[in-house]
């Protein structure tokens, strides 16, 4: 697979959001924490770090890029398709720069009768984001178009009895209904928590 079907296969990497992040670069740092993680892993088990290599990615870069799969899979030895299809398997990576703060709100049963889907609409309402785009299969982040936010609908959060719950970045809030919404964005925008 050659770099342009790799970013071909991308749901559109640049957002708003990606002024918050650096671009991917294999730095000495990524490479160290890449060794580290290979050398847990038998030479025909290499695979098994790909996950690990991608959350350091993630964490660092904001998202997985074209670079970053194909980096990922050169490192392991494995072809850039099976990189793919760990990103786009795993609905916990990220194919397109998030805001600097991204907000990840339970969808599922619970939260959704607890309030959650009110709660998206009142979050979109504040960062000015169009809830109808909102794809949940090409395009789940939907980032404002100051860049500072983004959202997107997660499956459970494990926290049925507190719902509806949401993630700011690695954050974890408890019953945020639609009331609670401007309030928890004021937590972040004023620097109080991160």
């Amino acid at each position: 697979m050659s770099q342009s079907a790799l970013e071909a296969s991308i749901a559109s990497p640049e957002t708003p959001g990606s002024k918050h992040f650096p671009p991917f670069v294999a730095s000495p740092q990524l490479d160290e924490e890449a060794n580290l993680r290979l050398a847990q892993f038998p030479d025909d088990q290499r695979r098994s770090a790909v996950l690990p290599i991608l959350h350091f990615i993630q964490h660092h870069h904001g998202f997985i890029s074209a670079e970053g799969i194909q980096w990922t899979a050169d490192k392991v030895g494995i072809e850039p398709v099976k990189v793919l299809e760990v990103v786009t398997f795993y609905p916990g990576f990220r194919q397109s720069a998030p805001g600097k703060f991204h907000v990840r709100v339970c969808r599922t049963l619970s939260c959704a009768m607890g309030g959650s889907y009110e709660l998206m609409n009142k979050l979109c309402e504040l960062m000015k984001i169009d809830p109808d785009s909102l794809d949940p299969h090409h395009h789940p982040i939907a980032v404002s178009p100051c860049g500072t936010w983004s959202v997107e609908f997660a499956e459970c959060l494990a926290s049925c009895g507190t719902a509806p719950v949401a993630l700011v970045n690695d954050d974890f809030h408890e019953g945020v209904g639609e009331d609670k919404a401007e309030a928890l964005m004021k937590q972040y925008s004023s620097g109080n928590s991160h």
